[in-house]
């Protein structure tokens, strides 16, 4: 017995649950025999559940005018561990199977002892007329005699343990702190459940003078709104639910009512916030779905109900069908489990296509506040999701500086167009500063404009959308030259090799290499990398948590345009005074490094070359 109570359950707290689904079951029981036998004289109203405390005495009662229990009843039901009188009830009435029967495993009643050192149950079984009273401190075992009660029903008194440094048991004996419990875990029991709660009101035939009263007050909601119909719950109705449950300010952007029978059987009532929590990117939030079972609360949080990615949706699971543990704190991890997390995903995906579709503005700021979460699933597991999540994906187009998905972005291209063309950056605006961008907006692409650290990440995963190909445009394979322009270029490099040369060997270990190119429109210099480290990814990944002194470099080219006046002057320069071109080397270097938001290796030289040449 002291194994079993202080092993089982996690938290103290759940004993009120646990005593109060009996009190359920024991109504349940008598509703039942109500349907056909009329003399019980009671109407699905009749029933109750009440909580009464006592200070002075320490003393938690919960009662009910319910079936009750017989002596034999007592003996078997609470003297018994593991015998459960409502799972035989249930198995014993096949028309049973309506009634939401809670307990299954006969040891809930036992978690009273985690926070009481006697409990006292006080029984009239209906048509009986003789009560009786089952006593036990708990390990020492119990005691059962007859008992003075005027009606059928059971009265279950808990007399709390002594406080401890480790422990605070007053706090059961706090209405506040009842109240909270019973609006967590038992709130959508059916039947009312009720105490008299203090309130301070106005004094009667005062203007300014305030007394305490006890109110006798309903402390549950007792009808879930997820077991309601979609027609009967209004919008505000909706919203005030999710406020209330979730601690938000804000109504939601959306909310998914869902009811399914079949293979996975259970009711669903899912929120998409409008605005993602203070702690969501980081490790200390925790995702997860309640998990309701016959309208008591099972977890406040079950991950096992949502994928990372979706770690953002609020809200609540109700199913009947579920295998819990014998303390049902938590699952065990059945196939009915991933068969129903399966279906959510399956339905989360379906509401943010059709909000997509549909209603674009307010799909637009959920992607603000969610949409790293979004990202992060496609190329998370090595783009194991990628498939299912591609298409909810949305991106800054330079086509009317607008949102766009990849699919709008394919359907836009000529029917010879191959590539679907990127480019990274901190800001729009400094995208729109690189010359590549002037370059290849100016010939009439199209370019993604990436800004989230993940997106390149995600597009690297992708690798292809529609049998296009990305392609970033700061890339050396962006190229949309002609052959004869390709063979041109080509000719000014091997002819001025001697020259690039010297410039690359002027800068260092910063470059692979110097050349001319004349993919830079009217700019005189940019930075291209080759391989598959880009210059952004780089810049993400030496800034993650762990990258120490492991720095990882991308494969940098320093590219100067052929067609801008700088290329003749490096070549006069190297004709002229060839000392003097590291100096022109190292400038346009700094300068290819500003315009790609990179930092200067050594910012006190840079500002002495600009002087030098200034005073020329």
């Amino acid at each position: 017995m002291d194994l079993m109570i202080n092993s089982i359950y996690t938290h103290k707290e759940i004993f009120l649950r646990e005593i109060i689904s009996n009190s359920s079951d024991a109504l349940d029981k008598l509703y039942f025999k109500s349907l056909t036998d009329t003399s019980v004289g009671l109407g699905a109203d009749d029933f109750v559940i009440d909580i009464a405390i006592d200070k002075e005495n320490r003393t938690i009662t919960v009662s009910d005018n319910g079936i009750g229990m017989t002596e034999d009843e007592l003996d078997q039901n609470l003297g018994t561990i593991a015998k459960s009188g409502s799972f035989a009830f249930k198995d014993e009435n096949e028309k049973a199977e309506d009634i939401d029967i809670i307990g299954q495993f006969g040891v809930g009643f036992y978690s009273a002892f985690m926070v009481s050192d006697k409990v006292t149950v006080d029984s009239k079984a209906y048509g009986s007329d003789k009560a009786y009273r089952w006593e036990s401190e708990g390990v020492d075992g119990y005691r059962i005699g007859e008992c003075e009660k005027a009606s059928f029903g059971t009265t279950v008194t808990m007399h709390l343990k002594p406080d401890t440094d480790d422990d605070d048991y007053s706090k059961y004996l706090d209405e506040y702190t009842i109240q909270s419990l019973v609006k967590k875990y038992s709130d959508y029991i059916r039947h009312p459940i009720r105490m008299e709660m203090t309130k301070t009101v106005l004094k009667e035939g005062t203007e300014d003078e305030y007394e305490e009263v006890a109110e006798l007050t309903t402390l549950n909601s007792r009808v879930p709104i997820w077991k309601k119909s979609k027609s009967e719950v209004t919008d505000e109705e909706y919203n005030n639910f999710y406020k209330e449950k979730f601690y938000d300010f804000e109504d939601p952007l959306k909310v998914i009512h869902s009811s399914v029978e079949g293979n996975a059987t259970y009711k669903s009532l899912l929120f998409i916030p409008a605005h993602a929590p203070f702690n969501y990117y980081t490790k200390d939030y925790e995702k997860g779905l309640q998990l309701y079972s016959k309208g008591v609360l099972i977890m406040d949080k079950c991950a096992d109900l949502l994928p990372d990615y979706y770690s953002f949706v609020k809200g609540l699971v109700d199913s009947e069908d579920l295998s819990l543990n014998i303390s049902r704190e938590m699952l065990q991890h059945d196939s009915q489990l991933k068969l129903i997390a399966k279906t959510i995903e399956k339905k989360i995906k379906s509401e943010l296509e059709k909000m997509l579709k549909n209603e674009r503005e307010k799909y637009e700021q959920f992607f603000k506040a969610f949409g790293v979460q979004i990202k992060f699933g496609v190329y998370n597991f090595y783009g194991l999701h990628k498939d299912e999540l591609k298409d909810l994906l949305i991106f800054t187009s330079s086509y009317e500086k607008k949102q766009t998905t990849l699919a709008e972005y394919v359907e836009r291209l000529k029917e010879d167009d191959k590539n679907i063309y990127y480019a990274t950056g901190e800001t729009l605006e400094k995208i729109e500063m690189l010359p590549q961008y002037e370059a290849a907006t100016g010939k009439g692409l199209e370019v993604l404009m990436l800004t989230e650290y993940v997106d390149e990440f995600v597009i690297k995963t992708l690798m292809e959308y529609g049998g296009k190909t990305f392609v970033n445009i700061c890339d050396e394979e962006f190229d949309l030259s002609s052959d004869e322009e390709k063979e041109a270029i080509e000719k000014a490099n091997k002819d001025n090799s001697e020259v690039l040369e010297k410039m690359k060997e002027a800068l260092g270990g910063s470059v692979s290499s110097v050349r001319f190119t004349n993919k830079l429109s009217g700019h005189p210099v940019c930075l291209t990398s080759e391989g598959a480290i880009s210059l952004d990814m780089e810049k993400t990944l030496n800034a993650m948590p762990g990258a120490g002194d492991n720095k990882i470099k991308a494969t940098v080219v320093l590219d100067i345009n052929i067609d801008h006046p700088v290329a003749a002057k490096l070549k006069k320069v190297y004709a002229d005074s060839p000392d003097d071109l590291a100096k022109y080397a190292k400038l346009l270097y700094s300068e290819a490094c500003l315009i790609a938001g990179r930092s200067i290796d050594d910012p006190v030289e840079h500002s002495k070359l600009v002087c030098d040449f200034m005073s020329l």
